[in-house]
């Protein structure tokens, strides 16, 4: 069976691409830039995007099954296409934030990809993660220039989680039955404040790393100045303190369907110190 990957460049893509290929999966990667994907030898490469439809006929041909980058703008076509193609199953990333109302949540965009693929009658399965680990190289400047991290609501407490774990658990879904028509919400090992990930990343970095509790309003006046729209810095804001006054839990389910613990934040920084260095 191959296995067509969109946003093969991606953050995720190009991880679930070294997944199927660490299991013998023939897999066709569909980007828009072939030599800075690096992809494995073996892979079939597509030049295109899910943001240019004329492309996805060429990638669609003779495939069975797709790994879905969320991209809401054209899912309607892509799946016009893809039920044109055959393909029976979808694999498609979304987020935990599908149902937020905020206006600038993306749980919007994650919901409209969706309902498109539900409603086109693949074999689907959808993954939600939450918060990313990979976010906490936003504060990785501060850290380098001025040895803290500047942050409100140092008590939010998160399950962050390894995309290297979300690729892991849609290449096994990709591959394996019984798990059409699932909703998988995706979480780290583990509920750490942000204070406590400060922490952790100083006991990595053998140094301290101070936590500057900012105000609401010092950090959206933060987010902004680094080129946030003002909506999205108030939404990620909300978010926090959410997870304030309902603290995140894992949902176990990486454990489940890989058989194995998932990576732990402390493990993540250790294998990104140079980020932080």
């Amino acid at each position: 069976m191959t296995v067509l990957v969109t946003g093969a460049t991606g953050n995720v893509g190009r991880l679930v691409v070294d997944e199927l290929v660490a299991r013998g999966v023939p897999v066709r990667a569909l980007t828009v830039d072939p030599e800075r994907a690096a992809l494995p030898d073996g892979v079939e490469v597509v030049v295109g995007s899910l943001a240019k439809p004329s492309t996805l006929p060429a990638a669609l041909g003779g495939v069975e099954a797709v790994y879905l980058a969320p991209y809401a703008r054209t899912v309607s076509r892509f799946c016009e296409l893809a039920q044109k193609a055959g393909i029976r199953r979808v694999v498609a990333l979304s987020g935990s934030s599908v149902g937020d109302t905020h206006p600038a949540s993306s749980g919007h965009g994650f919901a409209a990809v969706e309902k498109a693929v539900e409603a086109a009658g693949f074999d689907w399965t959808f993954l939600r993660p939450g918060a990313f680990m990979l976010n906490s190289l936003g504060w990785a400047g501060s850290i380098r220039e001025r040895g803290e991290v500047r942050s409100a609501y140092p008590g939010a407490v998160q399950t962050p989680i390894d995309l290297a774990d979300i690729a892991a658990v849609a290449a096994r879904v990709l591959v394996a039955e019984g798990h059409g028509g699932r909703i998988y919400g995706l979480s780290g090992p583990e509920g750490i404040s942000l204070a406590e990930m400060a922490s952790v990343i100083g006991e990595v970095l053998g140094k301290p790393v101070p936590f500057v509790e900012l105000t609401p309003e010092e950090q959206v006046a933060e987010w902004v100045g680094a080129g946030y729209p003002e909506g999205v810095a108030s939404w990620l804001l909300e978010n926090f303190e959410a997870t304030v006054r309902r603290p995140q839990a894992p949902t176990g389910v990486v454990e489940e369907l890989l058989g194995r613990g998932g990576v732990s934040f402390a493990e993540w920084v250790k294998g990104n110190v140079a980020a932080f260095s």
